[in-house]
C-alpha cells in the first residue's frame, strides 16, 4: 500500500490541460445542473452524469504528467521521448535538416498515453522550427513530412545531432514546444506536449545501436531506445 502511495505522488496534471480541465468541468457542471433542475424525469440527468463522469475522467487521464526522473548514465544514450508504441525503425532521406540519410524511430502516442515529451538527449539545442501541415493520423508514414510539426535539433556532449519531431494527428490541434535555440538541455526536462494523439520522430545517424523493437511500448524519459557510436 505504502509503494502505491508513493507512485501517486509523482502523478500530477500537466499545465497545459489547466484551462481546458476548469472550462470542461464547468460547462459540465451546468448541462448537468439544468439537466436536474430544469425536467421532472431525472432518467435523462443520470444517463448524461454518467457519460460526463466518463467523459472528464478521459480528459483527466490524458493530461496526467508522471514525474519521471532517469535512473542512470546517460552519455551516448537516447531515451525515449514520449509513452507509446514504435511503430517505425528505418532508414530515411531526412530532407529538412540533414539533408541525407538518418535512421527513424517514431513513437506513436494514442489519446490514452502521456503526452508530455521529454528531451531525449543531454546537450544544447541548436534549431527550434515550426512546421505548418495538414492533419493526417499520425501513424501514416506521410504524416513526417505532411503534418503540422515542430522540430528540435539537439547536439550532445560528443557532438552528434539528434532531431526529435513533434507531429499532430488527426486528433491534435496543438503542439507546445518548450526548447528554446542556444538553451543547454537534459534528460528528464519536457521538450514540450501534443494534445490529443499525436507521435514523436526521433532521427538518429546510420549505425547507431536500436535498443526497442516494432511494436514495442516506450515509457517517456525510461526506456532506452537507442546507443549512439
Amino acid at each position: 500500500m505504502g509503494r502505491r502511495l508513493k507512485k501517486l505522488k509523482k502523478i500530477r496534471l500537466h499545465r497545459e490541460g489547466t484551462q481546458t480541465l476548469i472550462w470542461g468541468g464547468l460547462f459540465l457542471a451546468a448541462l448537468n445542473a439544468a439537466l436536474y433542475y430544469g425536467i421532472d424525469n431525472k432518467l435523462p440527468f443520470y444517463c448524461v452524469l454518467t457519460i460526463s463522469g466518463i467523459l472528464y475522467a478521459v480528459i483527466v487521464n490524458f493530461f496526467r504528467c508522471p514525474i519521471r526522473t532517469f535512473e542512470g548514465d546517460t552519455e551516448k544514450i537516447v531515451i525515449a521521448p514520449a509513452d507509446g508504441r514504435v511503430v517505425v525503425i528505418e532508414e530515411v532521406e531526412e530532407n529538412e535538416y540533414f539533408h541525407d540519410k538518418r535512421l527513424m524511430v517514431s513513437i506513436f502516442m494514442s489519446p490514452f498515453n502521456v503526452h508530455a515529451n521529454w528531451i531525449p538527449v543531454d546537450g544544447t539545442v541548436k534549431l527550434v522550427r515550426h512546421h505548418n501541415g495538414n492533419f493526417h493520423k499520425a501513424w501514416l508514414p506521410k504524416a513526417s513530412i505532411e503534418n503540422e510539426r515542430s522540430t528540435v535539433v539537439i547536439e550532445t556532449p560528443e557532438g552528434v545531432d539528434i532531431l526529435a519531431r513533434q507531429i499532430a494527428g488527426a486528433m491534435a490541434r496543438r503542439i507546445v514546444t518548450y526548447a528554446n535555440e542556444g538553451d543547454e538541455c537534459f534528460v528528464d526536462e519536457h521538450m514540450g506536449f501534443i494534445k490529443f494523439g499525436s507521435r514523436v520522430d526521433v532521427y538518429l545517424p546510420l549505425g547507431t545501436e536500436v535498443c526497442v523493437e516494432m511494436g514495442q511500448r516506450t515509457t517517456g524519459n525510461e526506456t532506452i531506445i537507442a546507443r549512439l557510436k
